[in-house]
């Protein structure tokens, strides 16, 4: 599993001044805490006017200060190749991201192929939006597949973003994300990869309850196949539960539940059937979460006290 920060994102005030100042301090500490992950997601938006270069300058210091992997998030893709001669090791880069869409998939995959880069694709085109359906996702997946494939790409160069909505908005949609991951993970040969960007899962939801939201909705992805999370790396618990995932060997009590509901999802079980400690606080939260993302309960902002 390639863990991937989401922590430098220009979305956030913060950062985005830090940016404009080209604050070295300031974006050094995020790198610095991103250290635990394989990769740093270098989120620049549309990198321009006063924003142009700046993937060039993140790059530089990202691989200065650590040896993190390099993601570059952008949806200029000038600013996406000029980056990418900044990068020691372009065949491990994640280029984030395109869609189904002309022109930007054919720049995009142009890339991942030039420079033997990973490439993350959405389920997603400007004629249907994000389908409602695994099967409407698979779809446009077949679909990008094809363009990788006359530009040479390697399937294992290619990780599939099934793209997930928040919990409280659209509740059915994370099992169509987690059923979406199992049929792309079964329908190509060799097997191509799976990314998500695992906090939009829990965007909207109280403070509170969004470590565990995330928590919990990747073991579930986990256990669907998943390869590749953008996560926020300030949530150690999460990156902890993850690698425990990975090597499936319990560092905590809580850690055999964790593991009980990833194999649930890997083998077509039902979650009913898990045995947990219903007099333990933390199980009890952990096994509504699962419940409520597979819609087994109903969302509501005070799920974990009913």
């Amino acid at each position: 599993m390639k863990l991937i920060g989401e922590n430098i994102h220009i979305i956030s005030r913060k950062v985005q001044q830090a940016l404009l100042e080209k604050d070295e301090n300031y974006i050094v500490n995020l790198i610095n805490i991103q250290k635990n992950m394989d990769y740093a997601d270098l989120n620049a938006g549309p990198a321009k006017g006063s924003f142009a270069g700046i993937l060039e300058w993140l790059t530089e210091l990202v691989q200065q200060n650590s040896a993190l992997g390099i993601s570059l998030d952008t949806t200029n893709t000038e600013e996406m190749a000029n980056a990418l001669k900044f990068c020691k090791n372009p065949q491990d880069v994640f280029l984030n991201s395109t869609s189904k869409d002309e022109p930007r998939i054919e720049k995009v995959t142009n890339l991942a192929a030039e420079y033997n880069s990973n490439i993350i694709a959405l389920t997603l085109s400007k004629e249907t939006g994000i389908p409602k359906t695994a099967d409407g996702r698979l779809e446009i997946a077949f679909e990008i597949y094809e363009k990788c494939v006359e530009k040479g790409i390697e399937n294992e160069k290619i990780y599939f973003d099934p793209l997930i909505l928040p919990v409280c908005v659209e509740q059915t949609q994370a099992v169509e994300a987690l059923n979406t991951i199992k049929m792309i993970k079964e329908s190509f040969d060799p097997p191509v990869k799976t990314v998500i960007g695992l906090s939009n899962i829990s965007n909207g939801s109280p403070a509170d309850l969004r470590p565990l939201i995330n928590r919990v909705f990747a073991v579930l992805a986990f256990g669907a196949g998943l390869d590749a999370a953008i996560i926020d790396a300030k949530d150690t618990e999460l990156g902890r539960v993850l690698r425990m995932l990975e090597k499936s060997k319990t560092e905590k009590e809580i850690d055999k539940l964790y593991l009980d509901i990833a194999d649930v999802i890997s083998n077509f079980g039902e979650i009913e059937d898990i045995k947990y400690n219903a007099g333990d606080e933390e199980q009890t939260l952990v096994f509504k979460t699962a419940n409520i993302l597979l819609g087994k309960k109903i969302y509501s902002h005070s799920f974990t006290q009913i």
